[in-house]
C-alpha cells in the first residue's frame, strides 16, 4: 500500500490569494510558553479512513470518512467539549425567543479565515444559504440541520437570526456539527461542491495540500483566534486502509501515531509502543428496513436480539476494546441506561420461540447489505454463523464501502445493513436519524409511534431545559424496547504511538472520530 502511494498523482494545492503559507512554516520563533512541546515537528497520523473531499456539506464528510481533518480546518459556530457539553465557538453567544421559533447567534469579533477574509454575519448567512440550496446533494446531517429553517436574517455585521418553521430547541447542537463548520466565501465560488470545493476555514490548521483519499497536509494557522501555544507546525493525515501497513509505518518512523485494529493491541504493546483506547458514542449496530414483512415484525426483531451473543463477539473481535451493549451511547453519556443492556440476554431458545410465534418455525431469510471491508466482513461472518443456529439465515449483498447510501435511498436495498455508527453531538439528532420517521438511516417507517412523539416533544424543549434529559432517556428506552436497530457492541478508537510522544489525544464523544486540534508533541519527540 505504501509503495503504491509513491506513484500517486501530485497533490492538489489550494493557495488562496493573500495566504502567506510560507510564514506558517516558520518555526524559529517559538515562544517560551512553547518550550515544553515540539512546535517545529508535525503530527503524522495514519488512519483507516480517508477524505474524498473536504467540503463540510458533502455526505462523506459526516459519515464513513475521516472527520479529523475537517475538525482541524473548520472551527464550528458552537463548540462541544469532550463529553458533548455546549461551549462558545465562532459564536460567542446564542439565544432563542420565548417560543423557540427564532434562534440568534452573536459572532465572535476579530476572527479571520485562512485566506484573510473576516468572519461576518453575511459570510455565515451565505454558508447557510449554500448548504440549504444543495438540497439532497448535501449530507443527511446537513439536510436535517436546516430542515426547520424558514428564513435567515443578519443584524449588523455580527448577528445572524434564524426564523424557524416550528419550535426547535436543538439548534445549538446542530451548529456544533457539520452545519456549524463555516468556510470562506472563496471556498464555494461558482457553486463549487465536493471535489471543486476549496477548504478554507478558520480552524487551527489550514490546508497546504490535498490528495483525495490519499493524504492531506495541514500547517498551523498562526492567526487562529484562540492562539497557537504548544501546537505542532503541521498535521499530516494519511489514508492507509491496511492495518498492517499502518502499524508498520509507525514502527518504521514514517508515522508518529496510527489508528490500529483491536487485534493489533498486543503486538503494538510488545513492540514497545504506547496504546490508547478511546471509548466513543460509537457502536457496531445494524440498521433495519422496517417495511419488510420479516424485519417489520417486532417478534422477529426481538428474536434477532436474543440470538446475538454480544459477550462472545466483544471478546473475540475487539480484544478488550469493546463492550457488549444494546444501545447507541457510551456508558459515559448521560442518556445511557444500564438496565437496557439487560433486556436481551443471549437466549437461543427464546429466539426460536419468538420466530415460531411470528410464523417462522422453519427459520427466516434475511438479506444483509455488507460493506466490503475486512472489519465489516469479519463481524458479519461471525453473526451469520451465530444467527444461523436459531434459524435466521443471513444472506450477504456485498457492495463497496462508498455505497452505504444504497440502504437509505429509495428503493432501499437489503433488509438490514451492518454499520459502524459514529454518534452525533446531540442525542436527539442520533435518535432522529436512526429511529424517527424519515430519519437519514431509517429508510422507512418507525419501530413505534411513541418514538416519533417523543422526538417531537424533545425538539420543542430548549437544550438548557433540565427536563429534556428525561425525555431523551425515554426515547432511548423506546428505541431499545421496540428494537429500532440491532446494536451489538461499543466501538472504541484504538491508537498506537511512540512512547512519550503524543499528548492530548483524548476521547471526543460528539463525533465518531477524535479531535487532533489540540494534540501536541512532547519536546523530546522528534
Amino acid at each position: 500500500m505504501l509503495a503504491a502511494r509513491k506513484g500517486a498523482p501530485p497533490a492538489r494545492v489550494w493557495a488562496p490569494v493573500g495566504l502567506a503559507l510560507a510564514a506558517c512554516l516558520a518555526v524559529g520563533t517559538a515562544r517560551a510558553a512553547d518550550r515544553a512541546f515540539n512546535t517545529e515537528g508535525s503530527i503524522v497520523f495514519y488512519d483507516a479512513a480517508g477524505n474524498e473531499t473536504l467540503d463540510p456539506a458533502h455526505p462523506q464528510t459526516s459519515s464513513s470518512f475521516s472527520q479529523e481533518v475537517p475538525m482541524a480546518v473548520y472551527d464550528t459556530l458552537v463548540r462541544l467539549n469532550a463529553i458533548g457539553e455546549l461551549k462558545p465557538g465562532l459564536a460567542q453567544s446564542w439565544s432563542y425567543n420565548a417560543d423557540l421559533t427564532e434562534f440568534t447567534l452573536k459572532l465572535r469579533p476579530n476572527v479571520s479565515f485562512h485566506d484573510g477574509t473576516k468572519l461576518t454575519a453575511d459570510v455565515v448567512k451565505r454558508n447557510f444559504e449554500r448548504d440549504i440550496a444543495l438540497g439532497s446533494r448535501a449530507s443527511a446531517p446537513m439536510v436535517d440541520s436546516f430542515r426547520s429553517v424558514a428564513a435567515i436574517e443578519t443584524v449588523g455585521d455580527d448577528t445572524v437570526r434564524l426564523k424557524l418553521k416550528e419550535p426547535n430547541g436543538q439548534m445549538e447542537y446542530l451548529f456544533g456539527f457539520v452545519a456549524g463548520m463555516i468556510a470562506s466565501p472563496a471556498a464555494f465560488e461558482n457553486d463549487a461542491f465536493g471535489a471543486n470545493f476549496k477548504p478554507i476555514g478558520t480552524g487551527p490548521y489550514m490546508v497546504k495540500s490535498f490528495d483525495s483519499n490519499v493524504r492531506t497536509s495541514l500547517v498551523r494557522f498562526d492567526k487562529f483566534w484562540e492562539g497557537t501555544e504548544g501546537r505542532p507546525a503541521g498535521f499530516e493525515h494519511h489514508y492507509v486502509p491496511d492495518g498492517r501497513a499502518r502499524l508498520n509505518a509507525l514502527r518504521s518512523g514514517q508515522a508518529n501515531v496510527a489508528l490500529i485494529e483491536p487485534r493489533q493491541i498486543a503486538e503494538a504493546k510488545g513492540a514497545g509502543l504506547a496504546v490508547k483506547i478511546n471509548e466513543k458514542n460509537s457502536v457496531w449496530t445494524i440498521y433495519i428496513n422496517l417495511s419488510r414483512a420479516t424485519t417489520g415484525d417486532l417478534r422477529v426483531r426481538r428474536a434477532f436480539m436474543h440470538a446475538i451473543d454480544r459477550e462472545a463477539l466483544a471478546s473475540a473481535l475487539s480484544f478488550g476494546s469493546s463492550k457488549p451493549t444494546t444501545q447507541i451511547f457510551s456508558s459515559a453519556s448521560p442518556v445511557f441506561d444500564e438496565s437496557l443492556d439487560k433486556l436481551y440476554p443471549f437466549d437461543q431458545a427464546k429466539a426460536k420461540a419468538l420466530l415460531a410465534e411470528a410464523g417462522h418455525k422453519d427459520g427466516v431469510d434475511i438479506t444483509l447489505l455488507l460493506l466490503n471491508t475486512t472489519e465489516y466482513k469479519q463481524l458479519a461472518e461471525a453473526l451469520q454463523a451465530m444467527l444461523g443456529e436459531v434459524g435466521i439465515r443471513l444472506k450477504f449483498d456485498t457492495v463497496d464501502a462508498s455505497q452505504f447510501t444504497l440502504f437509505r435511498r429509495p428503493p432501499p436495498r437489503g433488509d438490514i445493513m451492518q454499520a459502524r455508527w459514529g454518534g452525533r453531538p446531540d442525542p436527539l439528532q442520533a435518535f432522529a436519524e436512526l429511529a424517527g420517521t424519515g430519519g437519514a438511516y431509517n429508510p422507512v417507517g418507525v419501530a413505534s409511534p411513541e418514538i416519533d412523539s417523543l422526538i417531537a416533544k424533545a425538539r420543542g424543549m430548549a437544550a438548557s431545559d433540565p427536563a429534556r434529559l428525561g425525555v431523551l432517556r425515554q426515547i432511548n428506552r423506546a428505541t431499545v424496547e421496540n428494537v429500532s436497530s440491532f446494536t451489538i457492541m461499543t466501538r472504541s478508537n484504538v491508537y498506537a504511538s511512540k512512547p512519550g510522544c503524543i499528548v492530548g489525544l483524548d476521547s471526543f464523544l460528539p463525533f465518531g472520530d477524535d479531535q487532533f486540534n489540540n494534540v501536541k508533541i512532547e519536546a523530546k519527540c522528534k
